[in-house]
């Protein structure tokens, strides 16, 4: 993470144009254009061989022969001079350049080496940033500052667009400039040989000049940087992103090794990281019109609850209806609301919502109505529907409106239904900056994102419960057991190793026994007690199900002889290559209150391990009802994960069905989330089924697929896990004391701390007065990036067996690693 000499990239006081020409055809005439025309004040310097003026503009022949180092270098040169004139470039001086030529990742120089190596090479030595290749440029509108081929007109405003696409960038920025909605910057990524989203992200976050920052991705390499920048930008901005490819086809003869490596898809990967983020993501080109008219205009919403106002009853029925079925809710009148807006209405109509003004409502009554809306605390967004009559001018309402909500703190968003005839209206808002669309389907959508923004911002911030102070997993154990498989050459671990797994880390599993023959399975069979499963036992045999390997209720001696034979028969059938060890025996888990549900590991190649979770059982591909989530997990977040299945339902209970027992289910995900933190060789495994029900969980079924891989544990995972290593205990002043990270669970406790810090030391460690803090402070204080910063609290046992925090100590640097602020309190 870097943002070093950005500065000269996004706010350049010079700029040069390597390769400007005078051909109204080329990338370069283009180039030279828009930046004369965008109003750039600084100079602006063409660098060709071929003329002596580009646009009137003094030319001059060489990178040597520029009077002055440019700020920004903008390069469409043939690819093989690219890294000798960046290298030219950055010993002159010049710390910014914009590579807008292609195919330089596919071709190499006289001497073999790939272009685009070099042109980082060539970098590296005067820290030059490198913007593309083959990208489209860059634009800054309040600085004049049009450095790209993409045609003029992008005006001011606070929303940033970083596009990865150039052709779906024209379409962007065509819409906006038709929609009078402005851009603080416009870049174009292109392959992101250097500068990539994370980079921008960190720049943006701290520009005072971005409010909202909107992404178009293809695809991100760096999972890491990504995820740490999204969420360090999201505590301060808006981030809204567009991301094809929710749906994947599989290779030809590729074949899922487990059942979560086959349910989780390309979309819902990306799904769970720009959540986890707090951004939020849409898919159609509509979509994206549509939310980014909300960000740039609307107020931010409070809750799901919508009040629809309209001047006919078909269009607020719509409404109604696009609001239930996205997981929104129409807004309830108290009593006196209800009175007062009957009041405003002709006789004998009553107030309801949505509310049904009436086609020959005056201007009058549109105000009068949303003037008792908007002044009441409990309604939180008011949605208002016009359809044109001729009993009333759409402009001149248009025109009032704009007037009656100057004044206005109240979060409003109109939808104008028609065409021509409401087209001046839609305008009028447009300049207005009052949030307008042309449907009440698109309007309610548009509500619906910006909840479901805050919903993913409130999940970001939520305090988790604390994990059980009994959890200590023995990760030993567990790293031998996996060691053990992997020195024998082996890829799957054994159904009864994978349990051993899952027991040193506190999930429990059926009793499982191992029987080398069919007359051994017969005798646990009887021990255990009738009905028992048998399995089949073979390390080349993970999916027990699709080769007959799996035998269910044997209730008697005989069955259970007849149920070996056949399976050793088919599986040998089926896997001849297949070694048989034997069979394990376990009794049937019954239980007419539980759940079955899958819990499951896999790993995609650019976010890492992933937790899946989701209805379980023989059917779990067909039902297809999971969620997934980035590790690491704590109770708040495992608890996210579960709600976002329709699974979610059916454990809170009904009927005569107890609820399940969500705390154990939300400690199991935990657990496994400890799995893949302390085992990085566990590429995928399931838990299938998992057993939930008002008392506890309980493994039936597992397995679980190892490699080396080369890497600790906690740096496969796209998110920095909580770093135990760095725990220390130390006695001072005859009380154990325990130096640790602070975690988001420590809020409470840091809370209590904070209240007890003497005034003037509290003054001195926050230079004033603050009487308490709140649960977001409280939030920015406990969850922490730790890739970027550090928190240690010292907490010492107290009198009732709890934990109390006696002090804290803060690092934070800067992005760059130059500049860093420590504080430090204790209690005194």
């Amino acid at each position: 993470m870097s943002i070093r000499n950005l500065k000269a990239m996004f706010e350049p006081v010079s700029v040069a144009v390597i390769g400007a020409s005078n051909n109204p055809d080329s990338i370069g005439f283009a180039l030279m254009r828009n930046l004369l025309a965008g109003g750039f004040i600084g100079p602006v310097m063409p660098v060709t061989p071929k003329y002596h003026a580009v646009a009137g503009v003094l030319a001059y022949s060489r990178v040597a022969d520029l009077p002055e180092a440019p700020d920004l270098a903008l390069l469409c040169t043939p690819p093989a001079s690219i890294p000798g004139l960046v290298a030219e470039l950055g010993a002159a001086g010049t710390r910014a350049v914009v590579i807008i030529s292609a195919g330089l990742h596919r071709l190499s120089g006289s001497d073999g080496e790939n272009l685009l190596t070099a042109v980082l090479t060539a970098a590296q030595p005067h820290m030059v940033r490198i913007l593309g290749p083959n990208c489209a440029g860059l634009i800054i509108p309040r600085l004049g500052l049009n450095a790209s081929f993409v045609n003029s007109g992008v005006t001011v405003g606070n929303i940033a667009f970083v596009s990865q696409s150039g052709a779906f960038s024209t379409v962007v920025l065509d819409w906006a400039r038709t929609h009078r909605i402005g851009f603080s910057h416009f870049v174009s990524l292109g392959n992101s040989a250097d500068v990539d989203f994370g980079d921008v992200l960190d720049y943006l976050a701290s520009d005072p000049h971005t409010d909202v920052i909107l992404l178009y991705m293809k695809e991100i390499r760096d999972a890491r940087k990504f995820m740490s920048s999204a969420r360090a930008a999201g505590r301060s901005k808006q981030v809204l992103a567009v991301k094809g490819g929710r749906f994947a086809l599989s290779e030809p003869g590729s074949m899922p090794r487990s059942d979560t490596g086959a349910l989780a898809v390309a979309g819902e990967v990306y799904d769970a990281a720009l959540s986890r983020a707090g951004i939020l993501r849409v898919d159609t080109i509509q979509d994206l019109f549509d939310a980014v008219e909300t960000l740039a205009r609307a107020r931010p919403v409070i809750d799901r609850q919508l009040t629809i106002v309209s001047n006919g009853g078909g269009p607020g029925v719509m409404a109604v209806d696009a609001l239930l079925a996205g997981g929104g809710v129409p807004a309830d009148f108290p009593l006196a609301l209800k009175r007062a807006l009957e009041d405003c209405l002709p006789p004998f109509r009553q107030a309801a919502n949505p509310l049904d003004i009436l086609g020959d409502a005056p201007i009058e009554r549109y105000l009068a109505v949303l003037k008792l809306l908007l002044g009441e605390t409990g309604v939180k967004t008011v949605l208002l529907l016009h359809s044109p009559n001729a009993l009333l001018d759409s402009s001149r309402l248009a025109r009032a409106l704009v007037e009656f909500l100057r004044g206005s703190r109240g979060s409003i968003l109109t939808c104008w239904l028609g065409g021509d005839t409401i087209a001046e209206a839609r305008q009028i808002c447009a300049a207005a900056n009052i949030p307008n669309y042309s449907t009440p389907e698109t309007a309610v959508r548009a509500f619906l994102q910006l909840v479901a923004y805050r919903q993913n911002q409130e999940t970001l911030k939520e305090t988790p419960s604390s994990v059980p102070e009994d959890f200590s997993p023995d990760s030993q154990t567990a790293k031998m057991i996996v060691e053990k498989a992997l020195a024998a050459g082996r890829e799957w671990l054994t159904e009864p190793e994978t349990k051993q797994v899952l027991n040193a880390y506190g999930i429990a599993g059926v009793e499982t026994r191992i029987a080398a023959d069919a007359e051994t399975a017969a005798q646990m069979a009887v021990e255990l007690g009738f009905p028992v499963a048998l399995k089949i036992l073979s390390p080349q045999v993970s999916n027990k199900f699709d080769v007959g390997g799996l035998a269910l209720d044997l209730d008697t001696v005989a069955e259970v002889y007849k149920a070996a034979a056949a399976m050793r028969q088919r599986v040998g059938a089926l896997r001849p290559e297949a070694v048989i060890e034997g069979f394990t025996v376990q009794k049937m888990a019954r239980s007419h209150r539980a759940h079955e549900t899958i819990v499951g590991v896999t790993t995609d190649p650019v976010f890492g391990p992933l937790i899946l979770f989701g209805q379980g059982g023989i059917a779990v591909e067909v039902i297809n009802d999971h969620a997934i989530a980035l590790p690491p997990l704590n109770m708040a977040l495992a608890r996210e994960l579960i709600s976002r299945t329709r699974l979610a339902r059916l454990l809170a209970g009904y009927r005569n069905r107890l609820p399940a027992n969500l705390d154990a289910l939300c400690l199991a995900l935990v657990q496994v989330s400890q799995i893949v933190i302390d085992l990085p060789e566990v590429l995928e495994f399931d838990i299938n089924p998992l057993y939930v029900d008002d008392q506890r969980v309980l493994a039936l079924d597992a397995r679980m697929r190892v490699a080396r891989t080369g890497l600790p544990g906690d740096r496969r995972l796209a998110i920095q896990p909580y770093p135990k290593r760095l725990e220390e205990y130390l006695v001072l002043g005859g009380r154990r004391l325990l130096l640790r990270p602070i975690r988001p669970e420590d809020e409470p406790q840091h809370h209590a701390f904070i209240r007890r810090i003497d005034p003037e030391d509290f003054r001195l460690r926050f230079f004033g007065l603050i009487h308490d803090f709140y649960h977001q402070d409280l939030a920015r204080f406990t969850q922490i990036d730790y890739n970027r910063e550090m928190a240690f609290i010292a907490t010492a046992e107290t009198p009732d067996g709890g934990r109390e925090t006696l002090g804290v100590v803060r690092g934070v640097s800067d992005l760059d690693n130059r500049k860093a602020e420590f504080a430090i309190i204790v209690l005194s």
